[in-house]
């Protein structure tokens, strides 16, 4: 029964994909990264639950926990980073931060 995990894993991945895509606002964008964070911890467990080996291994489950310690240190700056950028321009739409380039 490893299929339903791969197709909610990768269709919340293509979600924060679309999302992060399509949206302009940066804490949309950001929440959006998350996602696809989740899906990929997702795929990673299922992978670790039903091996293609036979016997299930904690390997998924520790890539897993990995990749949410890295996703919580970069909630953590990119919340800062974007409060930062909010404070400077008093907008969060990404088009206003393209102009930074040419000032």
């Amino acid at each position: 029964m490893l299929i339903p995990y791969l197709l909610v894993g990768a269709a919340l991945f293509t979600l924060g994909m679309i999302g992060f895509v399509t949206r302009r606002n940066l804490i949309i964008m950001f929440l959006c990264t998350e996602l696809m964070f989740q899906g990929i911890v997702v795929n990673l467990v299922a992978f670790g639950r039903y091996p293609l080996s036979g016997t299930p291994t904690l390997d998924g489950q520790v890539f897993g926990l990995f990749l949410l310690a890295v996703a919580a240190s970069e909630a953590a700056l990119a919340l800062a980073l974007v409060v930062l950028l909010y404070r400077y321009r008093g907008t969060l739409d990404a088009g206003v931060w393209k102009l930074l380039r040419d000032e």
